[in-house]
């Protein structure tokens, strides 16, 4: 892939891929996004898979999406300094992810480069959040 064909980086730090639905979309989401943080975009999408395996995924507004039938649980969003991590129903998870967002119910868990990943957690958490209901976007 040349320079031209990569995806362009937003200025938050997020990789501007087009919109569209399936897996594929989140890989090159995921391949785009810069340095350590693709790293922990592929762990953390293995671990959604795991956790859920008929997960439905799209990008939409350069965000990876993961949802079911019914709507969009969970997302990843690349920042120059960290990947956020956003449960749509955050506050009905326990224990409540750490980030408090403005949007009701949402909660965040924000990944640094010096942070050790909790696998468990957020693999527990995202098992949590696919049995509530979804959220339409």
């Amino acid at each position: 892939m040349t320079d031209d064909e990569k995806p362009k980086l937003l200025s938050s730090g997020n990789p501007q891929i087009p919109k569209g639905d399936g897996d594929g979309p989140v890989q090159a989401y995921i391949a785009a996004m810069p340095g350590w943080k693709s790293d922990v975009g592929r762990r953390i999408d293995a671990l959604v898979e795991r956790a859920f395996p008929e997960v439905r995924k799209a990008v939409k507004w350069n965000t990876p999406l993961y949802g079911k039938d019914d709507g969009w649980f969970f997302s990843m969003y690349c920042y120059k300094r960290y990947v956020q991590l956003t449960f749509m129903r955050g506050t009905s998870l326990s224990p409540v992810p750490p980030k408090s967002s403005k949007i009701e119910g949402t909660r965040y868990l924000d990944i640094h480069q010096e942070d050790e990943l909790d696998e468990a957690l957020i693999e527990d958490w995202v098992k949590q959040a696919c049995r509530l209901p979804g959220v339409s976007l």
